[in-house]
């Protein structure tokens, strides 16, 4: 149980029954199930996952539950088993035990892992310990266990690595990595040496899908996981079949969503329920089903409130 306390869980009644009111007013709009999320290729996928970003739930800002509780639905009605739900930041908008309880029961007991890294909107305003001891429970909570205590840290799914990257200290739009972190990033690497790797952190690196323009901004780090961000770069850059997934732009799918940089491959992703710009398609809950073949990665972008494909923003990672 994410929330502890009597007056947390009267606040999440409270909660509750504002979404109940809502749909009183606005009926729920379910989607549709005549294209359900399954593989290209079942026979051959190696690993299959959910990769969303930016759902931003709010104890405040109900207009963005419908989108996320459609999304969950589709999730829940896929036609076969998930391996990973990955989730690029920002999960909550104020990083509150309410809003990470809702999240837990709509998108809970998919029966496989939640690979959850911290966005800005998780950890700013408060005690740093404060967030990474809410966002723990909520993460534990998910996985049905208690191994989650660090914003970074990695897992290995069907031979396939996932190394997650998290802010050292509160921060409020960009993210600090210590030198220690940065060190267990390239041994992390090293240790899968030209094996596909997914590396996942909230906000993409500087001069990266579009930015500073698509942050608004003329200044250089604008929009960006900021100081760290070369030294981060140094690093991917080191090893081959390295896939950084991002999200923190609110960019719809088009040609700001996928971007070759030098020896990295990058899919920023747009947000789940917050307005997105910038793209072909803005839509509010889109993002991609991953498909692993043993020569591509393939990120199928779907519209999980509608539950329909989206193939003309499909993107094919070859592995080297």
């Amino acid at each position: 149980m994410i929330l502890k306390t009597i007056v947390g869980r009267l606040c999440y009644k409270l909660f509750t029954l504002l979404i109940s009111m809502m749909y009183a007013v606005t009926p729920y709009q379910a989607p549709a199930n005549d294209a359900p999320i399954a593989p290209t290729d079942p026979d051959k996928v190696q690993l299959y996952f959910a990769a969303i970003a930016d759902p931003q739930v709010s104890n405040y800002l109900l207009k963005r539950v419908p989108a996320f509780d459609a999304v969950c639905e589709d999730l829940h009605n896929a036609a076969v088993p998930l391996d990973a739900v990955v989730m690029a930041g920002d999960i909550a908008e104020n990083g509150l035990a309410i809003e990470y309880q809702y999240i837990y029961e709509k998108l809970g007991g998919l029966g496989c892992p939640y690979i959850n890294a911290e966005g800005n909107h998780d950890i700013r305003l408060r005690i740093y310990q404060q967030s990474l001891a809410r966002f723990s429970a909520f993460s534990n909570a998910l996985n049905e266990n208690d191994a989650f205590d660090s914003y970074h840290y990695s897992i290995v799914l069907n031979g396939y690595k996932f190394i997650v990257l998290g802010s050292d200290r509160t921060m409020f739009e960009e993210s600090f990595l210590s030198d220690e972190q940065l060190a267990w990033l390239d041994s992390e690497l090293a240790g899968e040496r030209g094996h596909p790797t997914f590396v996942v952190l909230h906000q993409p690196l500087k001069n990266t899908h579009g930015l500073p323009d698509t942050w608004g901004s003329p200044i250089d780090s604008a929009g960006s996981v900021g100081k760290q961000s070369d030294r981060i770069n140094e690093t991917l850059q080191k090893y081959d079949n390295v896939i950084l997934i991002t999200g923190h732009l609110h960019t719809g799918f088009g040609d700001y969503t996928y971007e070759e940089y030098g020896n990295i491959r990058m899919v920023n992703l747009p947000s789940l329920t917050v307005k997105n710009k910038d793209g072909g398609n803005n839509d509010s809950g889109i993002g991609c089903m991953v498909e692993c073949y043993e020569n591509e990665i393939v990120f199928r972008a779907r519209n999980f409130q509608t539950g329909e494909w989206l193939p003309d923003y499909d993107w094919h990672i070859p592995v080297k």
